[in-house]
């Protein structure tokens, strides 16, 4: 199966280092070029509005998901194609998670942390098969990282799990695996 519609999970801050925002518009623009949806968070700030300004000048098609209360507050981007109001965070979740095949994170907060450890549970869960790619620019993601392999090395997730996601280094590296990654099988859904 090709990955056609990707999720992006990322920052609506743009208080970063400017670096994360141009690259959060070029995998849009990435995503774009190679004929590949986005489904995101709907925002119109931070790495959420470059990733999806970046996808729609280059002829783009972006679904945004949006909860009611943040759309109200006109925090939602007019430029989508689809802008989805939801009921809440959750159902935006899984909305975004369930409706793609793929699943990319970008740097981001507490927020954007959940949304790839609730994709990480579904997908060790098996109620998901889509690949995850976390986007380890300038080493952002390294601490998670390694609390992840911690919980291996505990006894508290099984070493099997580290391969229900793969790391990135550059949105050259996340377009490649996009483009040669299939869903998964389906892992068991016995007890850590």
């Amino acid at each position: 199966m090709i990955n056609n519609r990707v999720c992006v999970f990322c920052a609506s801050s743009s208080d970063v280092d400017p670096f994360y925002l141009d690259e959060a518009e070029r995998l849009g623009k990435e995503l774009a070029e190679s004929g590949r949806e986005i489904i995101y968070g709907g925002g119109n700030i931070g790495l959420m509005g470059r990733l999806a300004d970046g996808s729609l000048k280059n002829g783009g098609y972006v679904i945004g998901v949006i909860p009611t209360f943040l759309d109200s507050l006109e925090l939602g981007h007019t430029g989508c194609q689809e802008l989805i109001q939801v009921e809440d965070m959750h159902t935006r979740e899984k909305r975004m998670i369930t409706d793609s095949d793929c699943i990319v994170t970008l740097p981001g907060g507490c927020g954007t942390f959940e949304e790839l450890l609730q994709a990480v549970t579904w997908k060790r869960l098996g109620l998901i098969i889509s690949p995850i790619i976390i986007v380890n620019l300038k080493n952002y993601f390294d601490p998670l990282i390694e609390m992840l392999e911690r919980a291996v090395a505990e006894g508290f997730m099984r070493n099997e799990y580290l391969d229900l996601w793969q790391v990135a280094d550059s949105i050259d590296e996340t377009m490649e695996i996009i483009k040669t990654k299939k869903k998964s099988p389906k892992h068991d859904n016995l007890p850590e």
